[in-house]
């Protein structure tokens, strides 16, 4: 606050120019912080639903899962839906409720894979690894729930998020993931997880490849440090970090027609939906 700052941008055709930004000083002492729409949902007609999730904050996410349940019953009988993931840097636990709503079954869904544990038998020792299966509908669940895994977390013992089997939903079959090139960690943990079992059409640009389980601690200044201490699996293996998911369906992001209040990515899987009949 109250310094000069220069910002690099950079066009659609790759022009790069600097400009400096003065960031006036706040005139009180009190910052005021506009807090984020964590999920929103309507629908788009015909039966296509459209949620939109920014981010997943908190460890277990228990406020954001409610929202997204919350959402999803207010779009009523949709039998196509569509799932908004662009811009979501992901966050906790909370990106399990989205993967549950892809399928009605308990599916295994992946596991952050500690260092020192990367040289063993893999595949055979996710089979007993502990499974982590439903987010609670309230708070107060929350230390049972820390009883129940202090175990494996103080042995560093991986963990399986598992889908939490909420039975069919009349859209299964029919969803569509949009995301882009800010679409990571837990966000993109979704898009694999759909993608290897096949519950989505993914659709948008290739993701960040940002996904790394770390720990951090304070260094002063109200700063703290970040270090990496493993890599997430998805259960069949594969490893995200570094490795941008591919979409479908690739529409890339055009600024020239977004700035207009058109948006072609989600016009376009809208469009494609139409093409569907309720029974396909």
């Amino acid at each position: 606050m109250g310094k000069q700052t220069n910002v690099e941008l950079i066009d659609n055709h790759e022009n790069r120019r600097t400009v400096a930004v003065d960031v006036a000083r706040p005139k009180g002492k009190k910052l005021h912080f506009i807090e984020p729409t964590l999920v929103e949902a309507h629908q788009l007609g015909d039966g296509i639903g459209y949620l939109k999730i920014a981010m997943f904050p908190g460890m277990v996410g228990v406020v954001v899962a409610n929202q997204i349940t919350g959402a999803v019953r207010s779009l009523g009988a949709v039998d196509r839906l569509i799932i908004d993931l662009r811009g979501n840097t992901g966050g906790g636990i909370g990106a399990l409720r989205v993967m549950s709503l892809l399928t009605p079954d308990r599916t295994p869904v992946g596991f952050a894979l500690d260092k020192r544990r990367a040289g063993g038998n893999v595949d055979h020792e996710k089979q007993r690894f502990p499974r982590f299966s439903r987010i609670p509908s309230n708070t107060k669940a929350l230390w049972p729930l820390a009883l129940q895994f202090a175990p494996a977390m103080l042995t560093k013992k991986p963990i399986v998020l598992e889908a939490e089997g909420l039975g069919p939903q009349p859209f299964h079959g029919r969803i569509a993931l949009l995301v882009d090139r800010h679409t990571a960690s837990a966000a993109e943990m979704i898009v694999a997880f759909a993608q290897e079992n096949k519950l989505a059409t993914i659709v948008g640009e290739k993701t960040a490849g940002r996904l790394l389980s770390a720990t951090s601690v304070k260094v002063g200044n109200g700063f703290r440090l970040a270090l990496p201490t493993g890599a997430y699996h998805t259960w069949k293996g594969a490893v995200l970090e570094g490795t941008p998911i591919e979409p479908d369906v690739l529409v890339e992001f055009n600024w020239r027609n977004r700035r207009s209040g058109y948006d072609h990515q989600l016009n376009s899987t809208v469009e494609s939906f139409q093409g569907l009949s309720r029974t396909s």
